[in-house]
């Protein structure tokens, strides 16, 4: 039996919900999308979140300037002696709070150190201890809270009892009480102290994210085939809810640079003769009226790190977040 045709000779639809409408509502979702041979139209598959927010990011000028700017961070903390010849811990008190003069561009401290030394090798302490501990917190939280959110039950109600503990002691207090018992002068002691007290944000993210992905239909799809707990964590809800923790992790990460510098400046973090930031900054601090440079510098340095971890945070999340689209 022939197809009914419309007023224009067009084949209309055999009817509703017959092949024919899926026809035209896949061809009327192509084309709401821009044709390309990125996969955003009909030659294509569609884009995931993953590659939406990199074609996003590349961009944003704030995560090109961020990156950049960490990018430098990273390579001369690897590497101080392109860009600083000198040694950090070499002092010639005949040269204390000098200003600047050639060869010696950032002055020396009250030591007589040359100042553009320890601020290039305290880059390498800040950037490891951000790094490290941020690496340890992710980790940490995240297995804890994807497990509490996965699970539920008992392990969720101690989860949430155990977070409730922690988010209750000061940061600053507890890193006066726990290292200065530490001799240690490496930045293990702070990383580790970062770690411990930084998880609990994490966890909440991470168990938040995982209740609200397994209950998606691709889930219950699964479950229903029969998948195991560990496929469904490792296939279908770690990837949908592990955007928020990067986005958290990548944002904290200048705060905990921030936080080692805090600690060393009170004098229970990191201790000479190791080279930090904030040690020099503690230094510098009774010479501010007498030698200005000897805290500017190195407090610039800090300023300017924390501000561009702070940055590439904001633009992973205005990326990753589909509600600011």
């Amino acid at each position: 039996m022939p197809e009914p045709q419309s007023s224009d000779g067009a084949i209309s639809p055999a009817g509703a919900g017959g092949p024919m409408d899926l026809a035209l509502e896949e061809g009327e979702s192509l084309e709401k999308g821009p044709a390309g041979p990125d996969g955003t139209g009909p030659a294509g598959k569609p884009r995931s979140l993953w590659s939406d927010a990199w074609r996003d990011l590349r961009r944003n000028p704030v995560f090109i300037i961020s990156s950049l700017v960490i990018l430098f961070l990273v390579i001369i903390s690897i590497w101080p002696s392109l860009i600083a010849s000198g040694d950090p811990l070499q002092a010639n008190l005949d040269d204390a709070q000098k200003g600047s003069e050639p060869g010696h561009p950032f002055g020396f401290d009250p030591q007589g150190r040359d100042v553009y030394t320890r601020v290039v090798y305290g880059t390498r302490t800040s950037v490891t201890v951000g790094v490290c501990a941020t690496l340890g917190v992710a980790i940490l939280g995240s297995v804890l809270g994807g497990l509490a959110g996965f699970f539920g039950g008992w392990w969720d109600a101690i989860l949430s009892r155990l977070t409730d503990v922690f988010f209750g002691i000061p940061v600053v207090l507890g890193g006066l009480v726990f290292l200065s018992v530490v001799t240690s002068s490496t930045v293990w002691p702070v990383v580790g102290f970062i770690v411990l007290l930084g998880w609990p944000q994490i966890a909440r993210i991470a168990r938040g994210s995982v209740i609200t992905a397994k209950q998606n239909d691709y889930v219950q799809a699964a479950r229903a085939l029969g998948a195991s707990n560990s496929r469904m964590m490792l296939r279908h809800i770690t990837p949908n809810a592990i955007a928020p923790v990067i986005v958290v992790a990548t944002i904290a990460l200048g705060t905990y640079i921030s936080l080692e510098a805090t600690l060393s400046y009170l004098g229970v973090g990191l201790k000479d003769p190791a080279v930090s930031w904030g040690i020099d900054i503690s230094a510098a601090s009774n010479y501010i009226r007498n030698a200005p440079h000897m805290l500017l510098w190195p407090a610039g340095a800090l300023a300017i790190t924390v501000l561009a971890f702070i940055m590439l945070g904001d633009a992973v999340r205005d990326a990753l977040d589909p509600k600011l689209r």
